[in-house]
């Protein structure tokens, strides 16, 4: 236990003064999320899985719209498309290369294998 809140302490330390280059990405991890939601902060959660090439192709162009000082806050949980079986039923998830933006603790707006910047620029600027 002493562990997991040394970890969460850390993370809020790192979101906390991560607001000067872009977002900030991190494995999925509920109790952070969950910290994250609850404070209002916006959040993407990205599910996506290593076979998935529609996943290949949006990764690096989330990545380069997220390093935008404009989306400093945000951050990205990549949530394992495989694994994360509880959290996709909760998000009704039932696609991989899904998005799911939250802002003010409330989901504004999910895309699922959209590829192309304008559009993912358009969904993830809704975390804002």
């Amino acid at each position: 236990m002493k562990f997991l809140t040394s970890i969460l302490t850390t993370l809020v330390a790192i979101l906390a003064f991560a607001t000067t280059a872009g977002a900030v990405e991190l494995p999925f991890n509920q109790a952070a999320f969950d910290q994250m939601i609850a404070a209002g902060k916006p959040v993407v959660v990205e599910f996506a899985a290593d076979w998935c090439p529609v996943c290949r192709a949006q990764k690096p162009v989330i990545r380069a719209i997220l390093q935008a000082p404009e989306m400093a806050g945000v951050t990205l949980f990549v949530a394992n498309f495989d694994k994360e079986q509880g959290l996709k039923k909760a998000l009704r998830v039932s696609g991989q290369s899904t998005l799911v933006v939250f802002k003010d603790g409330k989901e504004v707006v999910r895309s699922t294998g959209q590829t192309r910047r304008e559009p993912l620029q358009a969904v993830l600027a809704q975390a804002l």
